[in-house]
């Protein structure tokens, strides 16, 4: 979800630190989880009061924003390169001469 490497957790903490203090931070880091649970819950919460007030199946509408990530480019690039063979079925000619091992 987040792009944020080690260093910048290590920066992140430090800063943390110092507003806080020692005895203060794991609070203040419990109470930041609790409330970005909380988001996390009334953004659920209203997205599925949008869904039912204006009457849409909203796993129908998902399934439909996913299947529009097969047109990113990044993928279709990606399916163009693959290096899987095509299975093609090989006909053989009407009126072909048999190989003769033999003859050559």
């Amino acid at each position: 979800m987040f792009d944020i490497g080690i260093g910048e957790i290590f920066a992140l903490a430090a800063i943390g630190l110092l507003i806080f203090g020692p005895d203060k931070l794991p609070k203040a880091a419990a109470d930041g989880a609790r409330m970005l649970k909380q988001l996390r819950t009334m953004a659920a919460g209203a997205k599925q009061d949008l869904a039912d007030s204006a009457g849409l199946d909203i796993t129908e509408a998902m399934d439909t924003v996913r299947g529009f990530s097969d047109f990113h480019p990044k993928n279709i690039v990606s399916s163009l390169l693959k290096d899987e063979p095509t299975q093609q079925a090989v006909k053989p000619a009407i009126n072909a001469p048999k190989f003769d091992p033999d003859a050559t």
